[in-house]
């Protein structure tokens, strides 16, 4: 030691206060051995394994820096000097233990495969360049199509009870033209046996009979239609399509109105359009668009546009499509649909545990609705 450091250097080092600027600090040439002791030694190796091998060597002096601040408080004596000593070799070790060199040759290594290895966004934007295959669009779409709608959408609930009303509904309800609210048949029972005559069940408005009873009903139905009332503007469509309350038959002013509410949200309006454009009753066959409709419907849970949609599976010799869909309106509730299955599997199109799987469904859907 004093062949390497004469013993007034070492005083000279060993009574600094305060360590000097990391680029000031200057490596001595020697064995390991000679400059760091063992037990040191194996700190700065543990230090230098946990900072990682890219640690630069200012940032090892910075470390050492502050471990020896940090001693300056504890360590009396001749074990504070000493530690104090020791610092200035921190970034030494490190070369010792990681060459500067390997460390040159390590990190491009991080930087190829940052830039050239794929990452989860990149696969992410090829593999989406490749969905811009119609065919798989298609496939997408089906699988869609046959996933969402398994639950009735909210517009079959009675407001009173909350329940889904029975299929079908025009069987199990009544409309009110003052509140355009469906109000299941069991509700209008209650309201009258509690006295509540010649009113709403719902909004209690009173249905004053007078000697023009359809020009009645009209005049509420468009006061709902200029509130922007989706249900009130798709049953003013059906007004115009069928010729009812003392309306012409206007099939273009049903078209547009059903367009309109189905814009807002009416999933019925949505079937009406289906049913003109598929059938060409009263506008130009249009089938592909009439589905189209049937299908954003179903998606939604409206029953019968996915009858419908099992119904023209089953006519283009779809029959699995079509049982799919039929199982679907028919654990909703729907009895028709349930019939289309049992025809299916009399004709050998379907499978018998497929019938009692829909079965079973309809007779859930059924108990939930009493």
């Amino acid at each position: 030691m004093d062949a390497l450091f004469p013993a007034a250097a070492r005083r000279k080092t060993t009574t600094t206060r305060c360590p000097p600027p990391a680029n000031q600090v200057r490596r001595p040439a020697g064995p390991p051995g000679a400059l760091c002791p063992p037990a040191l030694r194996r700190s700065r190796l543990s230090t230098a394994a946990m900072t990682g091998p890219s640690r630069s060597t200012t940032a090892g002096t910075r470390s050492g820096r502050w471990e020896v601040r940090s001693g300056r408080r504890n360590m009396p004596g001749r074990a504070r000097r000493t530690t104090t000593t020791w610092w200035r070799w921190a970034g030494w070790v490190a070369d010792a233990v990681v060459p500067p060199t390997a460390r040159e040759r390590m990190e491009p290594v991080c930087h190829a495969l940052s830039a050239g290895a794929p990452s989860q966004i990149e696969g992410t934007t090829s593999a989406g360049a490749d969905d811009d295959d119609p065919s798989a669009e298609a496939a997408k779409y089906s699988e869609r199509l046959l996933n969402e709608g398994h639950e009735r959408w909210e517009g079959d609930r009675c407001p009173i009870c909350f329940l889904f009303i029975g299929l079908p509904i025009h069987k199990h309800s009544r409309m009110n033209a003052c509140c355009m609210k469906l109000v299941c048949k069991g509700c209008g029972l209650t309201a009258r046996q509690r006295g509540i005559y010649g009113r709403c069940p719902f909004c209690r408005t009173p249905h004053r009979l007078t000697r023009h009873p359809n020009s009645q009903l009209s005049t509420m139905i468009q006061k709902r239609v200029s509130k922007g009332d989706a249900e009130a503007i798709n049953h003013l469509g059906q007004m115009y399509y069928f010729g009812k309350l003392g309306l012409a038959k206007d099939v273009p002013r049903a078209i547009e109105l059903w367009t309109e509410a189905a814009e807002l949200g009416s999933l019925d309006a949505y079937h009406e359009l289906g049913v003109v454009y598929y059938t060409g009753r009263g506008t130009e066959e249009d089938k592909p668009r009439g589905i189209q409709y049937w299908q954003q419907a179903a998606m939604k849970g409206h029953v019968e546009s996915r009858r419908m949609l099992g119904i023209v599976e089953r006519v283009n010799g779809n029959y699995q499509l079509a049982v799919q869909h039929l199982m679907i309106s028919a654990k909703m509730g729907h009895e028709k649909s349930l019939n289309k299955i049992k025809e299916m599997f009399k004709e050998g199109c379907t499978t018998k545990a497929q019938y009692a799987e829909a079965l079973l469904g309809y007779r859930d859907a059924v108990e939930e609705m009493k």
